[in-house]
């Protein structure tokens, strides 16, 4: 098994230690194995946990919503349908994002069209 630690994690999620320390203190993280000295380190599957929450953050789930998550997740098999269902709903809102960013688009690309078409003579 192998070990990272928070420096090496934080590399490898783009999550700052200053917040991976944070989702360990709520609850997102469960405890962190420690060294002899203290010192905290994190197991492939602990790397592969966060890559999940960074995708969930990364999609805008607020905190609450990934914590009842995580605790569904604990929950086992009798919450999967559960967890199913918070993340389709997750989905259906990164479908209305989606939607909206690519309106967003369509109005940047119309005024990037406009403002690029040659400007008339002006008359003398």
């Amino acid at each position: 098994m192998s070990f990272y630690s928070p420096a090496q994690v934080a590399e490898k999620t783009g999550f700052s230690i200053d917040t991976l320390r944070y989702y360990e203190k709520i609850g997102l993280l469960h405890t962190v194995d420690r060294t002899p000295g203290g010192r905290r380190r994190f197991s492939d599957a602990d790397l592969g946990f966060l890559r999940l929450l960074r995708c969930l953050r990364d999609t805008d789930m607020p905190i609450a919503d990934m914590l009842r998550f995580v605790e569904l997740l604990r929950g086992g098999e009798a919450c999967r349908q559960q967890r199913v269902e918070v993340l389709k709903a997750h989905d259906r809102r990164v479908e209305e994002q989606i939607a909206q960013l690519r309106e967003n688009q369509r109005l940047l690309r119309h005024k990037i069209e406009v403002y690029s078409a040659p400007q008339p003579a002006a008359a003398s």
